[in-house]
């Protein structure tokens, strides 16, 4: 008797196992397998994005691009519509929300031209290379080791012939790769009025135009004026030696905070609070600091503060948009009569460009307490909002109203003072508006135009008291992908994207023939380093659809989808 109801409860359990095994089996078939099959026999759809961009009142020649592209991209089966938003809302949700899902698709952008970007090692690494993808410039999270590879090498050979040629695979991978979208360099126009200024006092520097450090130290006023008075379409973000926040509000900084050295007309770098500089190697160099020089609250600038300047940056994560720019820095020395040594990890092409000329000197009597004061509160420096802005430059901070002006007045004891009193910066926000104040006299140095040039030129026409100067920008316009999503995480998709943009409509309607083609981060403006050949590809809808249809994309019922098998999350 318990024998038999033994084998019965010993064959109940080996049914009962077998059963049990079954729907575990089953389980993992359904949630491993089945989707995949389900994914085979039905393709999932590309979901609708959104392209940002800035207003038009504020870009127009931007804002009609995107919308030539929406329409562009809605040809392939994309849903794409276009987000026209302020310059702030913008930024924050595509730069410092980077990190964030489903943050961002497509995006309008631009790099501006500054002094310090007329080496390539700027772009080349600060605005590609993977370690600057959380925080850095490379807010497209574009990730690839050749790449970094390139872009490191480039920066340690001297010998510029040899760097040219990495320099140059450099632009060819990005293209490969479709890391952007490049669009255009714009043509800049800026104009001034002659009855205010001496005619031919602005200096002109390569892609940068005459809206420069050395136009603002040497315009000479003219007829009892004393004012330089600019405008900007940007709204002005902080004014602040340790964030680069934009490019209105980096001119700002770059006239308030001397640099070791400076970026002259002609595009090389040359001794400007430093007397000289001397390298002893190719990974030592010394830096001889001016002497006699003050900060604006009448305190010397000494070699301690130059030190404290640079090392500051190297708290990545209390100073992370300069931080890139002082990695090569080993150790720093005072080796005293004025001299600072900067012993380097390795070689550095760009270290006089990319570093030297582009570090805020800072004093540390002021800023020392503030940096040490935000550790531990998980704030860093870009959150700084100053009682003072203590420099030693050209001109003194005087008042900001926010949204409206900043005003700066000349610093007459600088070793080289300008000749306007004051340089005064009015945020307008709005294209017409700038133009109309110009002819008015309220503006008397138009820095950001960015209207129809045709109007601009048909002014100075009727006019005739007004100086028009265009230059290459060495910066460029382009649509940002957000590598960090799918799609965009295939490089097919990407250069679909990009190559059904015609680049001479771009040229030609959205910039009304006022810029050039761009194939690359390096403008023609640097005609040494920038790729020939770069701009000669084959754009359109049909290459477009031909590369997606290849890469296994299909379109169903007028919309875009993914291949066989592959889905947005998988």
């Amino acid at each position: 008797m318990y024998s038999n109801v033994h084998t019965i409860n010993y064959n109940f359990l080996e049914v009962f196992m077998r059963k049990k095994l079954i729907a575990i089996f089953a389980g993992l078939i359904s949630s491993l397998i089945l989707p995949f099959l389900v994914s085979s026999a039905s393709a999932e759809e590309v979901r609708s994005m959104k392209l940002w961009a800035r207003e038009q009142a504020a870009g127009p020649a931007p804002h009609t691009a995107a919308l030539i592209i929406a329409q562009t991209l809605n040809e392939l089966g994309l849903d794409i519509t276009v987000n026209a938003v302020p310059w702030p809302q913008m930024a924050d949700q595509v730069w410092y929300k980077r990190l964030d899902e489903d943050t961002w698709d497509l995006t309008m952008w631009q790099m501006v031209s500054r002094p310090e970007r007329s080496d390539p090692d700027e772009f080349t690494y600060n605005l590609f290379h993977s370690s600057t993808a959380d925080k850095g410039y490379n807010f497209i999270g574009y990730v690839n080791s050749a790449f970094d590879e390139l872009a490191e090498k480039q920066r340690v050979t001297m010998d510029p012939d040899a760097r040219k040629k990495i320099v140059d695979q450099a632009q060819q991978l990005l293209a490969d790769d479709a890391a952007n979208a490049y669009l255009v360099h714009p043509l800049l126009n800026f104009a001034y009025d002659k009855t205010q200024f001496k005619d031919g006092s602005a200096v002109e520097q390569a892609g940068l135009g005459i809206k420069n450090i050395w136009t603002y130290l040497n315009i000479e006023p003219i007829n009892g004026n004393n004012d330089l008075v600019a405008q900007s379409l940007d709204e002005i973000q902080a004014i602040n030696p340790f964030f680069i926040s934009g490019g209105t509000d980096s001119w700002i900084t770059e006239i308030v905070w001397d640099r070791l050295l400076r970026i002259s007309p002609n595009g090389t770098p040359q001794p400007w609070a430093a007397e000289s500089f001397n390298w002893v190697n190719e990974q030592t160099i010394d830096v001889t600091l001016r002497s006699g020089m003050n900060w604006h609250d009448g305190k010397p600038v000494t070699t301690e503060d130059v030190i404290f300047s640079f090392e500051a940056p190297m708290d990545a994560e209390m100073v992370p948009m300069y931080s890139p720019f002082v990695k090569n820095i080993e150790s720093m020395e005072d080796m005293g009569n004025n001299v600072v040594r900067f012993n380097l990890k390795s070689s550095n092409a760009a270290f006089l460009t990319s570093t030297l000329a582009k570090i805020n000197l800072v004093p540390k009597h002021y800023y020392g307490p503030i940096l040490d004061s935000l550790k531990g509160t998980g704030n860093n420096a870009e959150t700084i909002i100053e009682e003072e802005r203590i420099g030693s430059g050209p001109f003194k901070f005087i008042d900001w109203r926010q949204r409206e002006q900043v005003i700066l007045e000349a610093n007459s004891a600088h070793f080289n003072p300008p000749k306007v009193n004051r340089w005064i910066m009015k945020e307008i926000p709005n294209v017409e508006a700038a133009l109309g104040m110009f002819r008015k006299g309220e503006v008397n140095f138009l820095t950001d135009y960015k209207g129809d040039p045709a109007v601009l030129a048909k002014i100075v026409e009727e006019d005739g008291d007004i100086t028009l100067v265009k230059s290459i920008d060495v910066g460029f316009q382009y649509m940002a992908m957000n590598h960090r999503r799918a799609p965009f995480d295939d490089v097919n998709f990407r250069r679909a994207v990009s190559l059904a943009i015609d680049r001479d409509i771009m040229v030609n309607a959205a910039w009304a023939g006022n810029a050039v083609k761009a194939g690359s981060h390096i403008s023609p403006a640097l005609s040494f380093y920038h790729k020939d050949g770069i701009t000669e590809f084959e754009t359109g809808i049909d290459l477009a659809k031909k590369i997606l249809e290849d890469a296994g994309y299909t379109v169903k019922n007028g919309r875009l989808h993914y291949p066989e098998g592959v889905s947005e999350k998988h």
